[in-house]
């Protein structure tokens, strides 16, 4: 699947008041996108991020409503699935998809938009180089883990922190 397609899906669900953009590294592999209305409820990232919005959605469509009700919105810094490919090279193709990433945020909100960045390699590679392009990222040096792999119990406690 291509850019086009992610992004088709996703900018059904941009707020009319966007409060905060969640950056991520890119959709899975698996195809298993957030913003797919089609998935199930239980995909690591959505049931997650779900939980810590403290919202039991009827289905998948339900719950991107209630993210978007609430100002949030989620973009990736790259729309070439890297989950299953070396760090290395999964590195590099997040830094040369950097500008597409800032037209994305600019697009979508100018430099207004509050950023939490999620997942390890996504803070290390990108919050200096956001701040420096005038963004606001609201966990300033705290790492966010990527809701999976035991990870999720300090996701939340994260994004708890960040959020309040």
């Amino acid at each position: 699947m291509d850019k086009e397609y992610y992004l088709k899906l996703r900018n059904k669900y941009l707020p009319e008041i966007l409060r905060i953009i969640f950056i991520l590294e890119s959709p899975p592999a698996s195809g298993k996108y957030f913003y797919d209305e089609t998935g199930s409820t239980t995909e690591p990232l959505y049931n997650e991020m779900m939980k810590a919005l403290h919202y039991k959605p009827v289905d998948k469509k339900d719950g991107l409503e209630y993210f978007k009700n609430r100002g949030f919105f989620l973009v990736d810094s790259t729309y070439k699935p890297v989950d299953k490919i070396k760090d290395k090279e999964r590195e590099t193709t997040i830094l040369s998809d950097f500008n597409n990433l800032i037209d994305d945020l600019v697009g979508i909100n100018g430099k207004k938009s509050q950023l939490i960045l999620i997942k390890a390699n996504i803070c290390r590679l990108l919050e200096d180089k956001l701040k420096l392009k005038g963004f606001r990222v609201l966990n300033e040096g705290i790492i966010v883990p990527f809701p999976s792999s035991g990870q999720q119990k300090r996701f939340h406690t994260e994004i708890a922190k960040i959020l309040k």
